[in-house]
């Protein structure tokens, strides 16, 4: 069981030897792409094009996008090392038949550093190298800014790097730093350019395309506050010539300078080169900075539009120009500026960053929840996640190689995603609009999956009951962050249309039970009332109830919290077996006969599916299973403060549940058909679902079997939040457990695809251990820590973050940006809690502490 006694330290979060394998950091901005720092201070997966790009694939693609440093001690025994750590022995394949056209930048062979460890204060990456053959040991940190609230400088579509070498020995070390881009604007002509200001100095890479085509983009490498060295251009020359010629010249301390003039004219990698010189004396360290910015305006990606005919309004004189264009290009107009923009504001980005970083990471949670919160947050700055040109935010589920997997923000996936409404809250709202404004139509249907650019979906498929539904929770939730009642208003006709779609859809006779055929995250329609999607109807039946009484609509709450009450009954009556709540399979006296006729055609020369069917009912159910998530409706509502009128025993009484059946501390004798990668062998995982009571269908729905962690997050913080720390926090612990290093990358857990959104639950873990939750409607703060002893965590709101920590019979509240009003404090601590008038605004730069009794 989970040790929830040790808070995280530094320690924790440092990997070595085999742990380095897997780890690839993204550093990007949110909807702009994304470099990654690996384990052995190296970057790869140059997924900057508004697609993944990852390395390391089994097919051989190749690539021409490479990034390295090198270091060149002089002196009368001269040495020249790749910044880098031990090329591992399981990538040497990769080195071997499958690098044939694919040598990831052709520098792996180049003599490295025989020590390696990496730790990381997320958004910071840290490689750290030292030699017993050199006298300069080395600290690489990675980083992009990532500051809560400001999403204009956390979307730079750059990755920064920082070099810091110290000098080990007892004599003075004079040596040469240089870093080395290939050219990532590649077409048939390319052009390179030197930029010096008084920031730095550096290269532009761009090419010569017309300026509406998808390739059309620049690239920049920028020295900051350094006036380097620079060679503009490599050598022009065939096979591996360029990379030949520029080692000779690194490693002899022979760096020829020049201009980059006539570049345009070759095709190739054609990249450029930084070079800077120090002196150190014994015991002094040196920093230098360097930043890969670029910038590709055109994105000809389209996904789920209306069809549109001519004649009907489609522009056809606009076939041949991008369909989007990404959010950064409305900030700068090319990757020199957003170079020289970084550099211009490195110092204040990386305090508000490191500010940022600190405040998260001083908090006193467990490791296991710090990694699992502060490592998934990699995500929104991972190719999962694009932005519009107008701000708006569109995702993919996750990421699969070389394209994004299962577009369109989909609304059940999201669902589970906690990080974004906290952290960038005007982002996550943009989804709540994309939901309610967008992909909404007059009768009420939702198209759960969002169309890119922004515009109309078509609505030729299911409505998902769970994204459908959740969304009227998740716009409570976000009112309550928010405080907006003009932005409520707005989208409250939308969202009371898509609820009484639901209801006359699902519910048509008012039962308080979702009998229809209803698809949800699983891919499939569950025949007949469960307690997943169920729950979810309760709290959005109650969620409306709550927006209709704030919005000063009393009359209008009332059918709605009627129904929310019958639907909770529903529940505790059809669907609780006196342990936790099942599905009730029902394919017959339902509006949708489809099922029911087809199955009274069948007999005995039927095939044999229809016949399994006819026997056990629609496949891909779950019926007297215990799924995980099948109580989900009420963790939405008690972690956005929606009043539910479910019943909290039985609610608790399903949680024990699904901890006792469906955590497996050892998953070795575990069958699973499906998707075993996840969690497989001797590691610990949440099933998705069990049968403790038998009963299992021969086909059960189609992910039965597997372990994701989104939904383990959303488990253990349900846990939490009702007393269950130990589970909780033992489930929590399982997973990260997993993302090791060595057998996967603990900055993606994945899913369907890398980077899988709903990973971001873990921000979730957060809020429940601390009790945190404020109303900016309200001005209402709740506080109240599950841990024992003196307690600091990190929190988010709309108008600022900081931290919050409780000390004996002190409570305070240091704001970090921005500040928090506070009219009514509800705390609870040791078994009570109090509610108190408290009337105060906590600013940055200052600490509110205030006196309990």
């Amino acid at each position: 069981m989970f040790d929830n006694t040790k808070p995280a330290s530094p320690e924790h979060h440092t990997f070595s030897g085999t742990n380095l394998l897997q780890i690839a950091m993204p550093m990007g901005g949110i909807g702009a792409g994304n470099i990654c720092l690996n384990g052995y201070g190296g970057v790869q997966d140059f997924s900057i094009r508004h697609k993944p790009s990852f390395s390391a694939l089994p097919d051989g693609h190749n690539t021409d996008d490479a990034a390295f440093a090198l270091l060149h001690i002089k002196g009368d025994k001269p040495v020249t090392k790749l910044l880098e750590g031990p090329l591992p022995i399981e990538k040497i394949y990769d080195q071997g038949l499958k690098a044939q056209g694919y040598r990831q930048g052709g520098h792996e062979g180049l003599p490295r550093f025989e020590n390696c460890r990496f730790s990381h204060q997320y958004p910071f990456g840290h490689a750290f190298l030292d030699d017993e053959t050199m006298a300069l040991s080395v600290q690489i940190t990675g980083w992009n800014p990532f500051i809560p609230l400001d999403d204009v400088n956390s979307g730079l579509p750059c990755a920064i790097l920082e070099y810091k070498f110290k000098n080990q020995s007892h004599a003075p070390v004079d040596f040469d730093f240089s870093y080395h881009l290939s050219h990532l604007a590649p077409s048939a002509g390319m052009r390179n350019e030197v930029i010096k200001n008084e920031s730095g100095s550096g290269i532009g890479f761009s090419n010569l395309l017309p300026a509406h085509e998808e390739n059309f983009g620049s690239a920049a490498l920028f020295a900051i506050g350094q006036q380097a060295k620079i060679k503009a251009m490599w050598f022009r020359g065939g096979w591996f010539d360029a990379l030949s010629v520029l080692w000779r010249e690194v490693s002899t301390g022979d760096f020829q300078e020049n201009n980059g003039e006539g570049a345009e004219q070759f095709d190739g990698r054609n990249g450029g080169s930084l070079l800077l010189s120090a002196t150190l004396a014994p015991g002094e360290a040196v920093t230098f900075p360097v930043v890969i910015a670029w910038h590709f305006p055109n994105v000809y990606q389209r996904y789920g539009e209306e069809e549109k005919e001519c004649g009907s309004g489609c522009d056809c004189s606009a076939e041949n120009q991008p369909a989007w264009r990404p959010f950064y290009a409305s900030q700068w107009q090319n990757a020199g500026e957003v170079t020289l923009y970084a550099a211009k504001n490195y110092q204040t980005l990386r305090s508000r960053t490191k500010a940022f970083s600190d405040a998260l990471h001083s908090s006193t949670l467990p490791a296991a929840v710090l990694d699992a919160v502060s490592c998934n947050l990699a995500i929104l700055k991972s190719p999962t996640v694009l932005r519009q040109e107008n701000g708006n935010l569109w995702a993919w589920e996750g990421c699969f190689t070389r394209s994004g997997c299962c577009h369109g923000t989909c609304t059940h996936v999201w669902n589970y995603a906690q990080a974004l409404p906290h952290l960038f809250p005007a982002l996550e709202r943009t989804l709540r609009e994309q939901e309610l404004l967008r992909s909404i139509n007059e009768k009420g249907h939702i198209n759960f999956r969002a169309a890119l650019p922004d515009g109309a979906p078509q609505h030729d498929y299911h409505a998902a009951a769970d994204g459908q539904l959740g969304g009227i929770l998740k716009l409570w939730r976000d009112y309550q962050i928010c405080g907006d009642r003009a932005w409520l208003a707005k989208l409250f006709p939308a969202a009371r249309r898509s609820l009484d779609y639901c209801i006359e859809l699902w519910d048509p006779q008012r039962q308080g039970g979702l009998f229809e055929p209803h698809h949800n995250t699983y891919d499939i329609e569950f025949w007949g009332p469960d307690g997943m999607c169920g729950s979810i109807y309760v709290g959005a039946l109650s969620a409306m109830a709550e927006i209709c009484r704030a919005l000063g609509k009393d009359s209008e709450a009332t059918p709605y919290a009627e129904l929310a009450e019958s639907a909770a009954r529903f529940l505790d009556e059809e669907l609780f077996n006196g342990e936790y709540y099942q599905q009730k399979v029902q394919w017959e006296n339902l509006r949708e006969t489809s099922f029911a006729e087809k199955m009274a055609q069948v007999d005995e020369s039927s095939n044999e599916m229809l016949r399994l069917q006819k026997e056990e009912g629609p496949k891909y159910q779950y019926g007297s299973g215990c799924l995980s998530d099948g109580i989900i409706g009420a963790w939405m509502a008690e972690i956005y403060g929606v009043s539910t009128p479910l019943n909290g025993d039985n609610v608790r009484q399903t949680l024990r549940a699904i901890f006792q059946h469906n955590f497996k501390d050892d998953l070795s004798n575990h069958v699973c058909l499906q998707r075993p990668g996840y969690a497989l062998g001797h590691e610990a995982g949440l099933l998705l679902c069990t049968w403790p009571r038998g009963d299992k269908p021969t086909l059960p729905f189609v992910y039965s079997d597997e372990v994701w962690t989104g939904i383990e997050y959303q488990v253990a913080s349900h846990l939490i939040e009702n007393g269950f720390m130990e589970e909780g926090l033992t489930i929590v612990e399982a997973v990260r457990s997993r993302y090791d290093g060595r057998v996967r990358n603990p900055f993606n857990e994945y899913e369907c695809g890398s980077y899988y959104a709903r990973a971001m639950a873990s921000y979730a873990v957060l809020n429940s251990l601390s009790g945190f939750r404020y109303s900016a409607a309200a001005k209402t703060l709740w506080f109240g820590p599950k841990l024992e002893g003196d307690f600091r965590c990190f929190f988010s709101t709309a108008s600022g973050f900081g931290t919050i920590q409780l000390e004996n019979d002190s409570l305070s509240i240091e704001m970090i940006e921005g500040e928090l009003a506070i009219e009514t404090l509800h705390l609870t601590s040791n078994g009570k809690t109090q509610n108190l008038s408290v009337q105060v605004v906590a600013k940055a730069g200052q600490e509110v502490d205030l006196r309990l009794n």
